[in-house]
Order: structure tokens, then sequence, then C-alpha cells
């Protein structure tokens, strides 16, 4: 089991380049907006929102390349986009060619919420599934949490160069990621159910399996499975054989967002400071979001597999609703600073144990290996089609409602929404392998 370790931790790197990509600009977020003079509209549409548009094109596509090209490739050009983005947002010469790059780094960030979950459930045990894809969230958090520090230290270090520093420096571990990728094997599931190389597949899962006839059973059991496949007509994703993984993974995706997560991380200076944080203060207090979304992912990532993703989900609904009402009430009777940033530290704990240490774990359980790919882009597609929404409303919404507790509340109303989707709809997936839930969720 010591090269699946290896090779989750190698492709869990995506996830750091997409939390430090995600939220790296709001740090340049004023810097840009006081250079170039933009409307709050144009702000929101084209400065801070084209990445997550990205987003929304590589998630959509990003299960394409995976199936027809394999995992592996999919990963290296992963890497290739974050760092051209990165470069080419710091030398960025207007508002258009910025949008453009970040627009690149938003297709790779797509992309690898498709690609490397997907990956890693493919090379785990129905043991170790959800702690092994849960490193992806935890190193989206630690993206997160170093380009709080990252913002924070390059912060007055180049003047009107800081935010193209602050920008530019991604370029460095998307570098090291796409060297360290080379080195990992292509799925085996994709080997066998996708390309029909079964020895190949055998190969990688000899290199997985500490036991020879466990490698041989778990290839059985993918080949039993892809022959059944083959043996009937094909299945497009979008049918009534597949209509309970599809809502599950619609509704899952949409409540990430709706819980205000983004918004928050996002625009946490500019909430911070309206707040009663000097401008120096907010840029330091953001750093403690991304301390405490880090602390509370290891909960996650430790519970995730003892306790399953539905009780996770339960306690994540249960703190996101009373942290937001918190939020909202600080707001509205102009409570201090620490008081409201102690409840926005408990909206982040809430989320990095619940929804963020689940979703991806989740959707990357529920669609068979036929359809893995394509079910994968649905449930991140719609992830970040409600994250491009909520982002590029953002600045106008912030600009509508300046004493901020009506948008707290929306928030804490999708969240009562979220807790009866967990109690009535959503299943348990822990300790079942991803045949067997393929069965289960498809009958």
């Amino acid at each position: 089991m010591r090269n699946v370790q290896k090779w989750s931790w190698v492709v869990a790197v995506a996830g750091f380049l997409f939390g430090f990509d995600t939220v790296v600009i709001s740090g340049a977020n004023a810097p840009i907006r006081e250079l170039w003079q933009t409307s709050a509209w144009f702000h929101g549409t084209f400065i801070m929102s084209m990445a997550l548009w990205g987003t929304v094109l590589g998630s959509l596509f990003g299960g394409k390349p995976m199936d027809r090209w394999g995992r592996k490739p999919t990963l290296l050009l992963i890497g290739i986009l974050f760092t051209v983005s990165a470069i080419g947002s710091a030398l960025a010469w207007d508002p258009y060619s910025f949008s453009f790059f970040r627009f690149i780094g938003g297709v790779g960030v797509g992309a690898s919420s498709v690609a490397a979950p997907a990956y890693i459930s493919e090379i785990s045990t129905a043991k170790n599934r959800g702690r092994l894809v849960a490193l992806y969230q935890f190193n989206l958090v630690f993206g997160i949490l170093i380009a709080f520090l990252s913002n924070y230290f390059l912060s007055g270090v180049a003047g009107a160069w800081d935010w193209r520093l602050m920008l530019g420096v991604e370029a460095l571990p998307a570098l090291v990621y796409t060297w360290m990728v080379v080195a990992v094997p292509e799925s085996p599931r994709w080997l066998a159910a996708k390309k029909g190389d079964r020895i190949a597949a055998l190969a990688v899962l000899q290199d997985l399996c500490d036991d020879p006839l466990e490698a041989q059973s778990t290839l059985d059991a993918i080949c039993k499975d892809a022959d059944a496949t083959a043996a009937k007509p094909a299945v497009p994703l979008f049918s009534r054989t597949f209509r309970f993984p599809l809502l599950l993974a619609f509704l899952l995706a949409m409540f990430n967002q709706l819980s205000g997560i983004n918004f928050i991380l996002y625009y946490a200076p500019e909430i911070l400071e309206n707040a009663g944080f000097a401008s120096s203060e907010s840029l330091l207090s953001s750093v403690s979001l991304g301390g405490i979304n880090l602390l509370f992912t290891f909960v996650g990532l430790y519970f995730i597999d003892r306790i399953g993703r539905k009780k996770l989900m339960y306690i994540g609904s249960v703190g996101y609703i009373l942290s937001l009402c918190m939020v909202s009430y600080a707001f509205y009777v102009g409570a201090s600073p620490m008081f409201t940033l102690t409840f926005i530290l408990m909206f982040i704990a809430s989320h990095a144990m619940g929804q963020g240490a689940v979703i991806w774990v989740f959707i990357s359980e529920i669609f068979p290996n036929a359809v893995r790919g394509a079910g994968q882009s649905w449930g991140t597609g719609t992830h970040w089609v409600f994250a491009a929404l909520i982002t590029l409303l953002g600045p106008v919404v912030m600009e509508s409602f300046p004493e901020g507790w009506p948008i707290f509340v929306f928030f804490a109303a999708c969240m009562v929404l979220q807790l009866l989707f967990t109690h009535w709809i959503m299943p348990e997936t822990k300790g079942k392998s991803l045949e067997e839930l393929q069965h289960e969720l498809n009958r």
C-alpha cells in the first residue's frame, strides 16, 4: 500500500494548486481594481470570476480527455495550464490579458477537480478511499493557507508590483507538480475498463497491492464489471439508469457553494474590513481563515472513513447554520470585529470537516467506471457554475447590501435545505467498493 499513499499524495498536489490559485486573487483584488479603475460589475465579471468560468469549462469537459487519453495525460496537462496561468497573470498588461490568463488557470482548476479525485479513488481500496481522496481537499486548504500567507508576506515587498509577485509565485509549485506526476502510473481501472489492456492493469495493481492474490481479485472484479457493461447497449450518462447519482452530485455540489464558502474566501479582506478590521489587519486575519481550514480538514480526514460521509455532513450542516446566523447577527448589531471573526472561523471549521472533506470523495464514488469521467464532470461542473455565479455577483451584492447581514441570512437558509438533503436523500458510501456502490446506486 506504500505506492498507493505515494501516488495519491503526488496527484493530490493538484489540490494545492487549486487552493492557491483560487484564493491568491484575494490579495491582488484591491490593487488591480485601483490600477485599472474598473466598475464593480466589470471587476466581478472579468477580474474576479473569469478564473471560475474557466473552472466551469475545465470541469465540464475534463472528463473527455480522462476517458479518451487516460487519467495521467490529463493530470500532466493540468500542471502545464497552472504554470502558463501563473506566469501570464503576473505579466498581464491590461484587464483583458489578465482575465485571459486567469481563465487558463481556471481551466486547470476545473480539470483537476475532475481528474485528481477520480484517479485517487481508482487506485485506492474501500477501506482507505475516503481518506486518500480527501488528501486532495487537504492539499486544497493547505494551498489556501499558503496563498494567504504568501499574500501577507509579499505585501509591501515590491510596491506596485506586489500583486504580480503574489500571482507569479504559483509557477514554482506548478512546475514541481508537473515533474512529479510524470512518475505516477496510469489508473488500472482506466487501463482495464476503457483501454482494454488488462495485462498493464494487473501490473499496476501488483504495485498497488501487498498481496498478488488481492491484485488479481481486484482485476477480476473490474473486468467482470467491464464485461457486463460491454454486453449491454451503451447507456448515456443523462438517462434514467444514472438519475440518482446525477441528482446526488448536483445537490451536493450546489449546496457546497450556497454555503457561501467561496464568497467568504474570495472577499475575505473586504468582509473583515466591513467587520471593523483595518486593511493590514484584514490580510493577517485572512491567514487565520486558512489556518482553521487546514486544522479542521485534518479532523475531516480522520473521521471520513471512521464515521462516514453522512455524519460529517450532519455535523457540518449544523455548524454552518449556527455560524452563519451568528455572523449575520454580528453585522446586524455592529458587534466587535473579534466577535464577527470568531463565527466566521466557526463557519470555516464547519465547512472543512463537513462539505469540504466530503464533496470530492463522494462525487468520485457514486458513478460507475463506465461513466465516471463524465459523471465527475457533471458534479464538479455544477459546483463551479454556482461558484462562478456567486463570485461574479459578489461585488454587486456587497454594494447592494453594505450592512452585510442579509447575505449571511440567505446562506444560512440554504444550509437548512442542505441538512434536509443529508437526512432524507444522501446515502452512506463508507466501506464499499466502487463496484458495490455502482450496483446499489443504479438500481
